[in-house]
């Protein structure tokens, strides 16, 4: 007998998001960054150069692990860390070209794959997702008249 908690919509969001990451992984495993990486090129490329406390927020992760993330990425040439040019006890995190062109190659990979989770539906449906996708975000942000 299938579980009807399945068919909840945080189950369905949850399985869906897992599945999506878990394909995203698989293709773009040949460009040679994990999940946490694209993670923090995917933000910096949203948000433009940021503090390592910002992008940690945004990553909802401990600082302390974008401190470590970052020191291995700057390493491997993805990020740099520079100074704030408005306060230099800040360090910001910053793309290098070699994540830019990574980040190009991963957004076509991406494309594909909402290509192929969406095959069979309805014309509209991503457009309709996407707006439902936000409404629920926003809705359930701090803020909020929903909280």
């Amino acid at each position: 007998m299938p579980d009807p908690s399945r068919e909840s919509l945080g189950f369905l969001l949850i399985d869906a998001g897992r599945a999506v990451r878990r394909r995203f992984e698989l293709r773009a495993a040949e460009l040679g960054l994990s999940a946490a990486q694209w993670r923090v090129i995917a933000q910096l490329h949203r948000h433009g150069p940021l503090p390592q406390a910002r992008l940690a927020e945004y990553m909802e992760i401990e600082p302390i692990s974008v401190s470590r993330l970052a020191e291995r990425m700057e390493k491997a040439g993805w990020i740099r860390r520079e100074a704030d040019p408005h306060d230099r006890r800040i360090k910001l995190v910053a793309p290098t070209d070699k994540a830019t062109a990574a980040f190009a190659e991963a957004r076509s990979i991406a494309d594909a794959l909402y290509a192929d989770a969406l095959a069979g539906t309805p014309p509209g449906t991503r457009e309709t997702l996407i707006a439902i996708l936000k409404a629920i975000t926003n809705n359930l942000s701090p803020g909020t008249d929903h909280d």
